[in-house]
């Protein structure tokens, strides 16, 4: 209900305008607030209606802000910042916790940690504890607030939000072989447990596959990948793990040729009654960095 005395709309309606601008997106913006699209959108029609203003374009698959959308959003989300703040002051944290995260090994190396200067750019009060098992994943998962794990989508729960979808594919140093790479003659690596295999990728792209039983194993992609990035050979990677070192030149593809891997990076976030403000910051964080950075969704 709106108080005439105090001139100020619901909480609930500026909530879902600031998510709603963050996102462009009414559905992802419920998805944040852990609302209905509908009810997002009923949420944002009511602030406007309150204001005799339009705040948002609505578009056939996006929102774009109004003149007035954009006039305004900065005022609220300094309001939002200045609550926080003031929340923080009161209670000296802004969390009330440190954030366990248990997450895949090479997830952790590959992809999270060279992006976490982004995350404290803007969340630097967070605190994570980021632990990261090989084996037995279900050992110290119920001790953390969220977890990060490989695997195909049959082993995952209906609770799983998937965050990538990648191809896989050779990968080696631009100077392995001096450059002129030979599959006959190259030491391969392979991560033991995963569908995208050399043999995979071998068969899919029709060739000959004539190194059974002289491919070396590894129990997870941070030695493979890191065998190849140390010129000790070529390993089968995929796309979310090395996107920044084929970028950076630290590795390239000897081979165009790329399968569709069955596995994917799958999220197990926090249930909604056991949400805090930390779970939230580094899941928000993590759902756009995923959506803009691989194929989404956790």
């Amino acid at each position: 209900m709106i108080d005439p005395a105090s001139g100020l709309p619901p909480l609930t309606w500026l909530r879902a305008f600031e998510e709603s601008a963050r996102h462009l997106s009414f559905t992802r913006a419920a998805n944040e607030l852990g609302l209905t699209q509908s009810a997002v959108s009923q949420h944002v029609r009511n602030l406007e209606a309150y204001l005799g203003r339009d705040l948002f374009v609505r578009k056939t698959r996006m929102l774009e802000l109004t003149e007035d959308g954009a006039n305004y959003l900065p005022s609220i989300r300094e309001a939002f910042a200045l609550i926080a703040s003031g929340t923080r002051a009161f209670t000296g944290s802004p969390s009330g916790e440190i954030v366990r995260v248990q997450c895949n090994m090479a997830f952790s190396v590959f992809w999270l940690t060279p992006r976490l200067h982004r995350l404290y750019a803007r969340y630097p009060w967070l605190v994570l504890d980021i632990v990261t098992p090989i084996w037995d994943p279900e050992r110290h998962a119920s001790q953390a607030a969220m977890e990060i794990r490989f695997g195909r989508p049959e082993e995952m729960p209906e609770s799983a939000e998937r965050l990538t979808t990648d191809n896989f594919f050779p990968v080696c140093t631009p100077d392995y072989q001096n450059g002129n790479v030979n599959l006959e003659t190259a030491i391969l690596f392979d991560c033991a447990g995963t569908t995208g295999t050399w043999e995979a990728w071998c068969q899919a792209g029709g060739l000959k596959f004539n190194r059974s039983g002289h491919i070396n194993l590894a129990s997870t992609y941070v030695i493979s990948v890191n065998a190849a990035l140390n010129n000790a050979g070529m390993a089968m990677a995929h796309d979310s793990l090395v996107s920044d070192l084929l970028e950076k030149g630290q590795l390239v593809r000897p081979f165009e040729a790329e399968v569709k891997l069955a596995e994917g990076y799958y999220l197990f976030p926090p249930s909604p009654h056991a949400m805090t403000p930390a779970r939230e910051a580094f899941l928000n964080w993590l759902r756009e960095e995923t959506e803009s950075g691989i194929e989404t969704v956790l």
